[in-house]
């Protein structure tokens, strides 16, 4: 299918779209449309509008978003909710005024009800309200799921939106003040271990759990889903596996080698206590399990780092557009 196919991929100067494309490349698809901010603002209607007329795409991956970790969430909440809002609205409505046949799109695992059972089911979505600090982002991109609904049962256009769990790999953002707790600690300790210090502070208590996918497995899910699904899908995309703070922080001590005192800042917000996802519905729709282990994945992301610190994404400024 793929050398038949004109392939728009938003966001693909991102973490996730690196991945995407890396992976999407070999695939030879009749041609792979990059889309990057400096070209379109997908918060704009007429760019986006000018972006389809451009180049007709059969199928789009919508991976754009403006993201962050939960303390960037907290204080710039009216901008994760904007932002994120128009880039849904504007994408899915100019895609099927062009043609586009199908939208694979990545929403937000932290849209779940902060009070969901576990493991997180995609019929326990809406049951609830999700975590306070990051809900303005995760309730607009939860819209993605109403918008899947809503543009099938008008235009037929199938829009599989993956949630994905606890993203982290190479390429991710690792400021400090605005990175995924992965990313956050796998610079910590490498730059511990560039200095010397004989301490490294981290956010919270340690105890909270999340369930941590490697980001080059969510971009296979991604593409099995654009192979799969010819109608509409809510899919958690993720391992199915939780893993503690405490544990991740071990973990990265033997990683790197590191020999020094951890402290636990309690002052820090840590998030949901728990977060795990049932991956079921990827394994049974779509033949899809993640692969890369936590201490696999975590090798190859603090190599990455370790090797790239200097080029790699370490400016909240990307982030932030207030």
């Amino acid at each position: 299918m793929w050398k038949q196919k004109r392939v728009l991929v938003t966001g693909a100067g991102g973490f996730l779209g690196s991945h995407l494309l890396e992976q999407l490349k070999p695939l030879n698809p009749e041609e792979l449309i990059v889309v990057r901010q400096k070209d379109f603002d997908l918060t704009e209607q007429a760019d986006v509008r000018k972006l389809f007329k451009t180049y007709s795409p059969h199928l789009v991956f919508h991976l754009a978003g403006h993201v962050s970790g939960l303390g960037a969430n907290n204080d710039y909440p009216a901008d994760f909710f904007y932002r994120n809002m128009m880039m849904i609205s504007m994408l899915a409505e100019e895609a099927h005024k062009a043609g586009v046949k199908k939208i694979v799109a990545t929403g937000a695992g932290c849209g779940y009800p902060e009070q969901a059972p576990l493991p997180l089911k995609e019929s326990d979505f809406w049951n609830g309200y999700p975590q306070y600090e990051s809900a303005p982002y995760s309730l607009a991109k939860r819209m993605l799921h109403i918008q899947s609904d809503a543009y099938w049962r008008q235009y037929k256009l199938p829009i599989i939106v993956g949630l994905p769990g606890n993203i982290y790999g190479p390429y991710d953002n690792f400021d400090l003040e605005a990175a995924h707790v992965g990313p956050a600690l796998v610079r910590k300790f490498v730059e511990a271990m560039d200095t010397g210090t004989d301490s490294i502070s981290v956010w919270g208590s340690g105890k909270p759990t999340r369930d941590f996918v490697y980001a080059g497995d969510v971009a296979k899910g991604l593409i099995k889903a654009a192979e799969k699904c010819e109608e509409p899908l809510l899919v958690n995309l993720s391992s199915g596996k939780e893993t503690s703070i405490v544990d991740l922080v071990n973990l990265l001590k033997d990683i790197s080698g590191y020999k020094g005192e951890i402290t636990w800042d309690s002052s820090k917000v840590e998030g949901q206590s728990r977060r795990v996802f049932d991956v079921s519905v990827a394994r049974d729709k779509l033949g899809f399990t993640a692969e890369t282990s936590v201490k696999e994945g975590f090798e190859k992301t603090y190599q990455w780092y370790k090797e790239n610190k200097e080029s790699a994404r370490n400016n909240f400024e990307f982030y932030s557009k207030g």
